[in-house]
């Protein structure tokens, strides 16, 4: 693979740079208000990708990337405009390549570093609400992949294969137990999706469920969430066939559970709680992973 030439943050086909004066003041309102750029997490054979880090001190972008040609991802000849980014920065730099990709106005920024300091993500959401170009997935999040199409992030493309189940999950574990679930069950994926485990994702369950809804390859979906916040109970409101499996039932009250944003605080719905939403609104609930590859079977029997 041909090296590329440093640029700033690696930006391998141009550069920009944040600026402050730029972005007015964000109105008084939830972080998740950009409804019209949603469908820019269905990638493609055709989204191309940039990855912002590439040339940073360790081999793990040019590892990554490697593996994302053999997925199917195109080498760029020259100078292309990306629709899509992959940030891999170390949490300390990440915002600021974030809010880069933002200025370029690329479609779709993923975000794989964990624990970017909330101060950061807090300009991040802010800026983001000024404007309507860019849909951010993340941060650490396991990224997004269309097996056979598209792998932006570092689930395992090999262990994948095209199909007919969307899967959503905070958790890239839990991602990755769905994957093999689902192969079990004689199924592929049409669409992975991890939003990411930090308490201030760039997209909700209740988005990226919604895309999947209307997605025509998708035939059911896993819905994979966690304690803490109310981003299942959201999602819930939209429900094609969704299974649904909560984790952290047995979770102590106000301890973070693996994630920062896995964290039941006070006056949040638990995991029963949770589950019983979900259930009322036509979700099929399991109580643990294990019961996926025959409720799947069962699908599509």
């Amino acid at each position: 693979m041909q090296m590329l030439p440093k640029v700033h943050r690696a930006f391998a086909d141009f550069q920009c740079r944040a600026s402050a004066s730029r972005y007015p003041p964000a109105p008084t309102r939830g972080f998740h208000s950009l409804k019209g750029n949603v469908q820019n997490l269905m990638v493609n054979e055709t989204t191309r990708v940039i990855y912002q880090g590439f040339t940073g001190k360790t081999t793990k972008a040019i590892n990554n990337a490697r593996d994302a040609i053999a997925h199917g991802i195109n080498i760029a000849a020259q100078a292309v405009r990306p629709n899509a980014s992959l940030v891999h920065v170390p949490a300390s730099f990440a915002s600021g390549a974030v809010e880069e990709a933002i200025e370029a106005e690329i479609p779709l920024i993923v975000a794989i570093a964990e624990h970017i300091p909330v101060h950061d993500m807090l300009r991040v959401h802010e800026i983001l609400r000024t404007q309507s170009k860019s849909r951010l997935v993340g941060p650490n999040t396991p990224g997004i992949l269309a097996p056979g199409k598209c792998r932006i992030g570092i689930i395992p493309a090999d262990q994948c294969a095209p199909g007919r189940v969307g899967i959503i999950s905070r958790s890239g574990t839990m991602i990755y137990e769905a994957i093999g679930a689902t192969l079990r069950a004689g199924q592929g994926q049409s669409l992975v999706v991890g939003l990411g485990g930090d308490s201030m994702p760039g997209t909700t369950m209740k988005e990226a469920l919604e895309v999947l809804l209307h997605d025509s390859a998708t035939e059911a979906i896993i819905l994979i969430g966690e304690i803490g916040g109310s981003a299942e109970v959201e999602a819930a409101e939209l429900l094609k066939p969704v299974i649904s499996i909560i984790s952290g039932r047995t979770a102590p009250p106000g301890r973070a559970m693996g994630h920062a944003g896995a964290l039941l605080a006070a006056g949040e719905l638990g995991a029963d709680a949770k589950a019983r939403v979900l259930q009322d609104s036509g979700a099929r609930v399991l109580d643990h992973l294990g019961l996926l590859e025959n409720e799947l079977r069962a699908i599509f029997s």
